[in-house]
């Protein structure tokens, strides 16, 4: 590729998903043209699970890049299915952004602090499962809308607190208003959290060569171990799973730590389990662990009605 061609960066309308779209573009480091997709989840407000769950905020942007309208799609990578899809490949998965959840409370309060009884906001069964798990007598009420939609609710009563992923309050200059980022062994985040998937076609080698110079080989093989656990358990990005993973030092060279996690929807039962393995080996650590994780009855749980 010449370094005068423009390459064109698909992005989601939303605010967050511009901004990071925008800080990715920044450290590519070469002209672009941003262009601007609307797809399904933008545009409608009812629950994920009731419009599609996994994908909805994807298909529209694989559709142009496949259609040549853009040459890059910028993903939260938590939205992406874990499905391969034809003609299309992640070239880059950028440092990754805080993982963790954060809870935005009235009166700088923090979880365990909330009086029972407190409404507490997520459009997250996976948030909504484990929050309930805690045994607070926590409300959880239902939520979608952009960021500071879903922010307002507390400022202006309607919540006493919510929930939301650190890594898009970070991006949008929000951490502040986070009274307690959460603990993974309190409320363990969703597989890829935090992490960017940025995709080209496949065949585009010029392009694929430019993107990958943003890839982060330590966030690539976390986020391949937890994809690989969501994968092997046939669960979506709407599915009561938890995971992160660390890369760490080890004794015979770099490892992949993993915690994976599955709640009933009602709070009553879970299931947690950890995995280390080799770092070239993500894929097969996250499989392994979500083997251990069915065997003990992760299944039923994530069969559980709402």
């Amino acid at each position: 590729m010449t370094a005068t061609k423009t390459l064109r960066v698909g992005t989601r309308a939303s605010a967050l998903a511009r901004t990071q779209t925008n800080l990715f573009v920044e450290r590519l480091g070469v002209p672009v043209e941003i262009v601007t997709i609307v797809t399904e989840g933008d545009v409608s407000n009812a629950a994920l699970s009731q419009i599609g769950g996994t994908g909805v905020f994807v298909t529209a942007l694989r559709s142009a890049l496949l259609n040549g309208e853009i040459d890059v799609a910028v993903h939260s990578y938590k939205d992406l299915p874990t499905a391969p899809v034809d003609g299309v490949v992640v070239a880059a998965v950028p440092s990754r952004e805080d993982p963790r959840d954060g809870l935005v409370a009235r009166d700088g309060l923090t979880l365990g602090e909330l009086p029972a009884g407190a409404r507490v906001g997520t459009g997250s069964p996976r948030r909504a499962a484990q929050l309930r798990a805690l045994g607070l007598g926590l409300e959880i009420v239902g939520l979608r809308g952009n960021v500071d939609t879903r922010l307002a609710k507390v400022t202006n009563g309607d919540l006493d607190a919510v929930v939301l992923a650190m890594a898009g309050l970070r991006r949008l200059g929000r951490h502040d208003d986070v009274t307690e980022i959460l603990d993974p062994i309190q409320v363990l985040p969703a597989p890829a959290q935090g992490a960017l998937a940025i995709e080209v076609r496949a065949g585009d080698l010029a392009t694929a060569a430019v993107v990958s110079t943003m890839d982060d080989s330590d966030t690539r093989a976390a986020v391949d171990a937890e994809r690989a656990l969501l994968a092997a358990l046939e669960a979506g990005c709407s599915s009561p799973v938890g995971a992160l993973a660390e890369v760490v030092d080890g004794d015979d060279g770099l490892e992949i730590f993993l915690r994976g996690s599955v709640t009933a929807i009602d709070g009553s039962d879970a299931v947690r389990l950890t995995a280390t393995g080799p770092a070239t080996d993500a894929d097969g650590v996250g499989r392994r662990l979500a083997a251990e994780l069915l065997a003990e009855g992760a299944d039923k749980l994530m069969g559980s009605p709402s």
